[in-house]
């Protein structure tokens, strides 16, 4: 599996939000931490991030212990910083202080330097309605594209 290959999705992300908007940001990770997501070891299911002291830090993001990792493996769901420039943060700070709008993980990812980058986005929280509808929609293309394949 090439480092490029590496594409971890936060599937119900988009299901339960509506994104507004989304930014990449940089990760800070240890040695043993960016060997596992090279491998593929990694979870976004049930992430979320939060403003700690002005700094963005995404928490409960799973990676997993490196297998060759010694008595210096990390601990697999620690909070890890997220590096963004000051603008980005301050923009996404007021606009988390709004009801309704939260900020979540979408996809991890290597960029073409081999380094980890994670796909954040503003969220607002779908209503029930809102989720049947993506639904109803995903449904809708799933039956146009078996109707055009045959």
């Amino acid at each position: 599996m090439k480092t490029q290959d590496i594409n971890i999705k936060n599937k119900k992300a988009s299901f339960d939000y509506l994104f507004i908007e989304t930014y990449t940001a940089g990760i800070v990770l240890t040695g043993t931490e960016i060997k596992s997501i090279r491998q593929g070891k990694a979870s976004l299911v049930d992430t979320y991030c939060i403003f700690i002291n002005g700094e963005l830090w995404v928490k409960n993001m799973h990676i997993a212990e490196y297998f060759y990792g010694s008595y210096n493996n990390h601990s697999a769901r620690r909070d890890r910083k997220l590096l963004l420039n000051k603008k980005e943060l301050r923009k996404l700070q007021d606009a988390e202080k709004n009801p309704g709008f939260t900020i979540v993980p979408v996809r991890l990812f290597l960029n073409e330097k081999g380094l980890a980058k994670l796909v954040i986005a503003l969220a607002r929280g779908k209503k029930e309605y809102d989720k049947r509808q993506s639904l109803r929609e995903k449904d809708d293309k799933r039956e146009m594209a078996r109707m055009f394949k045959h």
